[in-house]
C-alpha cells in the first residue's frame, strides 16, 4: 500500500453530488487510502449569489497548491449568462484529456452488449466547447468550431501513449472530415501522422455518424475511440449506456499538472435526498484518482470492492431488475455493502488495472509555412431585398478597382453568379473577394472595400481572410462553386 498522505480539492457538488461524494470519501477511507481533503464551495449557490462562472476566485489558489481534483456533479442554472462549471474548469486548467472508460458488467447488470470493454478518449478544450458564438442577423447564429495543431496533436499522443501503457491494439478515431475537410481534416491527418510512431497500434479513422451507429450496435468491435470535444461527449453517454448505465461511469480529466475526477452524468436534483442514487460512477472516478497519484493497490481494493458487491447481487435502483438473488439498496445500505467485500476479488467480474500513461510533449515546429494573403470572404447582413442578382451588381460596381466578387453565398451555398432559383435565401450573404489577376491582395485593399460597403450603407458583421499556406488554400469553396 501506499501510505503517502495526499491532499486533495473536493468539490461535493449538487442535486446528488453530496451523497455520492460523500459515500466515496467513506470507501476510499475504508481502503486506507490516506486521502486529506481542500473542500471548495462551487456550483448552483455560487451560481446563484451572483458569480455566473459557478467558482469562487480563491478556488483557483486552491486547485493550484492541491492539484488533484475529485468533483461531484454540478447543476448550471437555467438561463442565460451562466456557463458551464465544467467546461470553465477544463478549459481554465488546461485539462486537454477526457479520459472515459466503458465496459459492461455481464452477466450481473443487463445489457444487450456483453463482452464491451472500451476506453473514450475525448479533446476537452476546443472544438465548438470552445463557446464562440455570436447573433449576426435577425435570422443567424454563429458558433465557431476550434480545432487547433497543437491540441490535436497532444490528445492523439496522450491516446496513442495511453493505449501502450495499458495493453489495448486498437485506436479508432472518429470524424466529419468529409464535410468539415478544414477542421476535423486536421485533426484526423495528426491522427495518423502520430499513429506512424506507434506500428504496433492499429490506427483507423471512420466518419462520426457510421462510428456513432456501430457503437450503439457493436461496441465490442472498439478499443479505444478517439474523437474531437463534441463527438467524444455524445460517444461517451453512448458507450455508458450501451454497457449498462450512465450511473456507473467516471471520467478523468488530465492537464500537464492538474487533473480532475468526476462521474460522466449529471446532478439529478429530482432524487436528490432520497437515498437512491448511484454512487458507482464518482467511486469509479476515485478510483482513476488513485491510479493517478499512484495508490495502485488501493484502485484494485476500492475496483474490486465494487465488481464484488455486483456479484454479490447488490444494486442501485437504476440497475435493479427484481432478478433472483438481487437486492434493491439506498445509497448508504449499497455503500455499507461494498465497505464489506473490501479485501474480496470479484470471480466473474475481472477487469483490466489501469495504468498512468508517460507524460505527453509535443513536437518542436520544424516547419513554419508560408502564409499569403489570397483574398477575403465579407459577411453582411441585408434582410429586406434578397435578390442575390441584385446583390451582386451592386458589389461588383463598388468594388470596381479594389478587389473582384467572385461570389456571394447565402449558408454556405454560391446564390451569385449563376445560383439556382430554388435556394433557400436568409439575411445573411458571405461575399467573397479576390484580386483581379488571382495574384496577392493587401489589407490595405480590404480596408478600402470596407470603406466603400460602409459608403453603400451595406452593414458588413464580420470578415474572414483568405489564406494559402505552402500555397494551399486554408479555406473551403462554396457549396456549387
Amino acid at each position: 500500500m501506499n501510505s503517502k498522505t495526499f491532499t486533495i480539492s473536493l468539490i461535493k457538488g449538487d442535486g446528488i453530488g453530496p451523497e455520492i461524494a460523500d459515500a466515496t470519501l467513506r470507501l476510499l477511507e475504508a481502503c486506507e487510502a490516506n486521502l486529506k481533503y481542500e473542500e471548495i464551495e462551487a456550483g448552483e449557490k455560487v451560481y446563484l449569489s451572483g458569480k455566473t462562472s459557478g467558482i469562487p476566485d480563491s478556488a483557483w489558489d486552491t486547485l493550484r497548491k492541491f492539484p488533484i481534483l475529485l468533483k461531484g456533479p454540478i447543476t448550471t442554472p437555467r438561463g442565460s449568462g451562466y456557463k458551464s462549471l465544467n467546461v470553465t474548469i477544463r478549459k481554465t486548467l488546461g485539462l486537454y484529456a477526457n479520459l472515459r472508460p466503458a465496459r459492461t458488467y455481464d452477466p450481473y447488470v443487463k445489457t444487450k452488449h456483453p463482452g464491451t470493454d472500451l476506453i473514450i478518449v475525448r479533446e476537452n478544450e476546443e472544438d465548438t466547447y470552445a463557446g464562440i458564438e455570436h447573433r449576426q442577423t435577425r435570422e443567424v447564429t454563429q458558433c465557431l468550431k476550434i480545432i487547433t495543431k497543437p491540441g490535436s496533436e497532444k490528445i492523439a499522443r496522450y491516446a496513442f501513449e495511453f493505449a501502450k501503457s495499458n495493453g489495448r491494439k486498437k485506436i479508432t478515431c472518429m470524424v466529419k472530415d468529409n464535410i468539415m475537410k478544414i477542421t476535423d481534416g486536421l485533426f484526423v491527418e495528426v491522427f495518423k501522422e502520430i499513429a506512424k510512431e506507434y506500428p504496433e497500434i492499429i490506427a483507423e479513422s471512420m466518419i462520426i455518424d457510421i462510428g456513432a451507429a456501430l457503437l450503439a450496435n457493436q461496441p465490442q468491435r472498439f478499443d479505444v475511440i478517439l474523437a474531437p470535444n463534441l463527438y467524444g461527449d455524445i460517444l461517451s453517454d453512448i458507450a455508458a449506456e450501451v454497457t449498462g448505465s450512465v450511473g456507473m461511469c467516471g471520467s478523468s480529466n488530465i492537464g500537464d499538472t492538474i487533473a480532475m475526477f468526476e462521474a460522466v452524468h449529471g446532478s439529478a436534483p429530482d432524487i436528490a435526498g432520497k437515498d437512491i442514487a448511484n454512487p458507482i460512477a464518482i467511486m469509479k472516478a476515485a478510483v482513476l484518482m488513485l491510479v493517478h497519484i499512484g495508490k495502485a493497490k488501493e484502485a484494485n481494493l476500492m475496483r474490486n470492492a465494487i465488481l464484488y458487491a455486483l456479484e454479490d447481487g447488490c444494486r442501485t435502483a437504476d440497475i435493479y431488475t427484481g432478478e433472483p438473488g438481487t437486492t434493491k439498496l439506498g445509497t448508504k445500505a449499497f455503500t455499507d455493502a461494498i465497505i464489506q467485500k473490501i479485501g474480496k476479488t470479484p470471480s466473474v467480474l475481472q477487469v483490466r488495472e489501469l495504468t498512468r500513461p508517460k507524460e505527453v510533449k509535443l513536437a518542436p515546429v520544424s516547419h513554419l509555412e508560408k502564409k499569403e494573403l489570397m483574398g477575403v470572404d465579407i459577411f453582411i447582413d441585408q434582410f429586406a431585398d434578397r435578390n442575390p442578382e441584385i446583390l451582386g451588381k451592386k458589389l461588383e460596381e463598388i468594388s470596381k478597382g479594389i478587389l473582384k466578387l467572385k461570389m456571394i453565398t447565402n449558408r454556405g451555398v454560391k446564390v451569385y453568379p449563376e445560383g439556382q432559383p430554388e435556394t433557400f435565401l436568409t439575411d445573411h450573404w458571405r461575399c467573397r473577394f479576390v484580386s483581379e489577376s488571382g495574384s496577392l491582395i493587401s489589407h490595405e485593399s480590404i480596408l478600402a472595400l470596407l470603406g466603400k460597403f460602409a459608403s453603400a450603407g451595406f452593414d458588413f458583421i464580420k470578415t474572414e481572410n483568405l489564406y494559402y499556406f505552402d500555397g494551399k488554400p486554408g479555406y473551403s469553396l462554396g457549396q456549387g462553386e
